[in-house]
């Protein structure tokens, strides 16, 4: 009796221990395969996303950046520029800027001279209005006064500069577009009475049939009247800047 209580015992205590070894095995995790799974791996999801390349230095797309989205600098073959590149800055030589550089002698051709409609009374010239024009194809820029010569009958060295007394204000400079014209008026000491006339001075009154016209930086230029020959006395005359405004 005593054994067969002993064998009893023993075979519940066995079938004990197996169940809770059971359960234990049933509370292990496995991976996909069945085997146990490593608890210090973190889940595939926390993983980055981005972490993998897409085409990197062969043109793959990255991630943020659609087809022609790019702001970098330009390349040779055309491609843009950022608006804060230097490049995209104009030094005034380029397009859309600005030239103001002083016309030349090459850029300017001065006009004949015609009678001002205000001149002092006489019989002489008395005053006369003219005009230096650009005739380039770029702006360029004309300054202050003109000079004046009673022309040497073709031979520069023997012109006569005319004494030059300046009236008016002297704008820095006239900035002239292609076509367009800069004017000036010269007043001269009117001959007075009729035919050859006289001066008042007692001086033999002076007849040139032309002048010449200095203009800075641009050269001399030899005009005439359209209207007889100029007349004046004194080898004097009185000129105004040149302006953008025809003067009358």
């Amino acid at each position: 009796m005593q054994y067969t209580a002993c064998i009893g015992r023993t075979a519940a205590a066995l079938a004990t221990a197996m169940a809770a070894a059971a359960l234990m095995t049933g509370c292990t995790p496995t991976g996909d395969g069945g085997g146990a799974v490593d608890p210090s791996a973190p889940p595939a999801a926390s993983r980055p996303a981005g972490s993998t390349p897409t085409g990197g230095d062969k043109g793959g797309t990255t991630s943020g950046g659609g087809s022609g989205g790019s702001t970098g600098v330009a390349s040779p073959s055309g491609g843009s520029s950022p608006s804060s590149s230097p490049s995209s800055s104009s030094s005034g030589g380029g397009t859309g800027g600005v030239t103001k550089k002083p016309c030349t002698v090459d850029d300017v051709e001065v006009s004949e001279a015609h009678h001002a409609d205000v001149r002092p009374p006489g019989t002489g010239t008395g005053a006369a209005v003219l005009s230096v024009t650009n005739t380039s194809a770029s702006s360029c820029k004309v300054y202050g006064f003109p000079t004046v010569a009673a022309a040497g009958n073709g031979s520069p060295e023997k012109n006569q500069p005319l004494a030059t007394t300046h009236t008016g204000p002297a704008a820095a400079n006239v900035l002239l577009a292609p076509g367009a014209r800069a004017w000036t008026k010269l007043t001269f000491v009117q001959v007075q009475g009729e035919a050859d006339g006289y001066c008042e001075s007692g001086a033999t009154p002076a007849g040139h049939p032309t002048l010449v016209i200095g203009v800075l930086g641009a050269g001399k230029h030899q005009i005439a009247l359209d209207d007889g020959v100029f007349a004046f006395c004194d080898g004097r005359v009185t000129v105004t800047a040149w302006s953008s405004a025809k003067p009358s």
